[in-house]
């Protein structure tokens, strides 16, 4: 993805409000200059005493009517920009989700959660200040350039030639040379924060493991001393930054006295009258403050560019054929699943998947076993359309699960190893497989899943927090919390992706047997690597190489397959 991508859209999306807020912008600016040229002004006749209250009457209803104007100005240009600003956040979080959501299955092998923690928080927030403090800002101090350029020119275009000259200093030259001079250590400490924020989300994440060791002790002072060498870089940074406010506003003050000088020259020449000299002054002031904070908008363009390049990475990466998504509506009253010849590689060298075929017609229970890396988690990407076959097809009713990603819900439900339980309710943890099932419809999928009990005997009962990542119950009951929330979502094909993984042979058992009652009438692939409970299945492939080593039923496999009787008696006897 280009910047563009990121940026432009959304300023042509929103270009009238753009432009009325840097409007607003030039508006407060000027209503501020004008404030301060009308106060010295009237300060400077009012000192010579006029005869009549009319004489300075003008520039008292302007010094009123400049300072309303400012305020009014500045209060609808935050508004209106922050209105702005909280849109397109919100737009571009919109829009990263449904770029992650598409590859949901792929996240956890290319990013850390910690990373995926510092693109959704760090660097969408990080991405509003492009817009509040380089954008908004930028383009109004530059229009506010030419137009003081332009103004001094009607007094004198030599002093309006030197005056650009002597602005173009402040207004390019510093934040360029001050972006060159922090553009490394900027990027260090975006880096850095990066970093800060994968090792405390992982370290949290794993704190149990860090306290069961006893090298908790280790990873804080780890931990702080990287810390500690990111707050010395940034202090580095910051007193850069202090000398280069400091000289700024030396170069500010040349500049006031440049000014005091012209006006000087021209009150001596007879071309300005001394009222107007303290006003000419005055104005600098507003002028320049605009000005001052170009450096720092222009130094945080090097850390915009990384969000935005970290962010366009986390578009899932397209392999295999390209796959147009189709219009036409998916039948889920009676599915066939149906791998076509499929080959997958996510390189040149080797295939994943290699010619693979099976058919898994409605209410067929299928078991697809293998090693780890033989295929099995690429073959349900595959099915969830979050991966294209290079050749071959992967088709539900005839239709590519690719063309139709966003219809797969309604027809596939998918029951993994760590199912992901949210720190609300047993009620609404159960009913995120369906947002309109009531009470009732609930608790008949607890029943069903042999839960309605346990929950009742809790004291809140449906009402309990399960807490984060549902900690506060077994692995077994927090894969039957999210069995019933699949029974909620009804639909027509199951598939099971090694759902007793750390599971005792016990509640191993009887899940897989509350799966097969529960989903008697459903379409079910299990994905598992070990054969306890395949004969519940009408049908096992062993797949290996990318390829369907062995294929049958269990009881022809047993008759027929040597390799899978000592595989079968190697494995069975330990986990039944």
């Amino acid at each position: 993805m280009r910047k563009e991508e990121w940026i432009l859209p959304y300023m042509k999306q929103n270009a009238r409000l753009f432009v009325l807020v840097i409007f607003l912008g030039a508006v407060t600016i000027f209503s501020a200059a004008f404030l301060m040229f009308t106060s010295g002004f009237l300060i400077s006749k009012s000192a010579t005493r006029p005869e009549n209250i009319l004489l300075v009457y003008v520039p008292i209803v302007a010094v009123r009517t400049f300072g309303i104007a400012r305020s009014v100005s500045r209060y609808a240009e935050r508004l209106t920009g922050h209105h702005i600003i909280l849109k397109i956040v919100s737009d571009m979080r919109v829009r990263l989700y449904n770029m992650l959501e598409p590859a949901s299955l792929m996240l956890s092998s290319r990013f850390r959660t910690g990373d995926m923690l510092g693109i959704l928080a760090e660097d969408i927030e990080h991405l509003q200040d492009a817009f509040l403090k380089t954008i908004f800002p930028g383009v109004s101090a530059l229009l506010l350039y030419a137009a003081s350029v332009i103004g001094l020119g009607f007094f004198s275009w030599p002093f309006a030639a030197l005056a650009a000259i002597y602005l173009f200093v402040l207004v390019v030259l510093f934040p360029v040379v001050s972006l060159l001079v922090t553009r490394a250590k900027n990027m260090r400490l975006k880096s850095g924060r990066n970093t800060l924020y994968s090792r405390l989300t992982d370290a949290v994440l794993g704190v149990s493991d860090w306290m069961f060791s006893g090298r908790q002790a280790a990873f804080i002072s780890s931990y702080e001393e990287k810390e500690k060498a990111w707050f010395d870089l940034e202090s580095k940074r910051q007193r850069f930054t202090r000398l280069r406010d400091l000289a700024a506003q030396c170069f500010v003050g040349g500049f006031i006295l440049i000014m005091l000088f012209w006006t000087a020259g021209q009150y001596a020449d007879g071309s300005m009258a001394n009222t107007m000299i303290a006003a000419f002054v005055l104005v600098v002031f507003p002028l320049t403050e605009a000005f001052l904070p170009l450096s720092d908008a222009l130094t945080e363009v090097p850390s915009y560019q990384d969000s935005i390049r970290r962010m366009s990475k986390a578009a899932p990466e397209l392999r295999g054929r390209e796959v147009k998504q189709s219009d036409e509506k998916l039948d889920v009253t009676d599915v066939t699943l149906t791998f076509d010849n499929v080959t997958f590689s996510y390189d040149q060298h080797s295939h994943v998947l290699d010619r693979f075929s099976f058919t898994l017609r409605q209410g067929e229970k299928m078991a697809l076993l293998g090693r780890s890396g033989s295929g099995k988690s690429t073959s349900l990407a595959l099915i969830e359309g979050a991966l294209v076959p290079d050749s071959g097809k992967v088709t539900l009713n005839g239709l590519e699960t690719a063309a139709v990603q966003d219809q797969i819900s309604s027809a596939v439900a998918v029951l993994n190893q760590k199912p992901h339980l949210f720190n609300t309710s047993i009620m609404n943890n159960i009913r995120l497989g369906n947002g309109k099932a009531s009470d009732e419809d609930v608790k008949r999928a607890a029943r069903q899943v042999k839960l309605h009990d346990y929950i009742e005997s809790l004291p809140d009962g449906y009402e309990t927090s399960v807490q984060e990542t549902g900690i506060r119950f077994s692995g077994g009951e927090r894969q039957r919390i999210a069995l019933a929330r699949i029974l909620l979502q009804d639909t027509p094909v199951i598939i099971l992706d090694e759902p007793t993984v750390g599971l005792d042979a016990v509640t191993e058992r009887e899940l897989l047997d509350t799966i097969f009652d529960v989903f008697k009438e459903k379409t079910i692939l299990w994905i598992t690597h070990h054969l306890a409970g395949v004969e519940t299945a009408d049908k096992i492939v062993f797949l290996e190489n990318g390829k369907a080593e062995m294929e049958g039923t269990h009881q022809e496999l047993l008759a027929e397959n040597e390799r899978y009787r000592k595989l079968y008696r190697l494995d069975v006897p330990i986990r039944t």
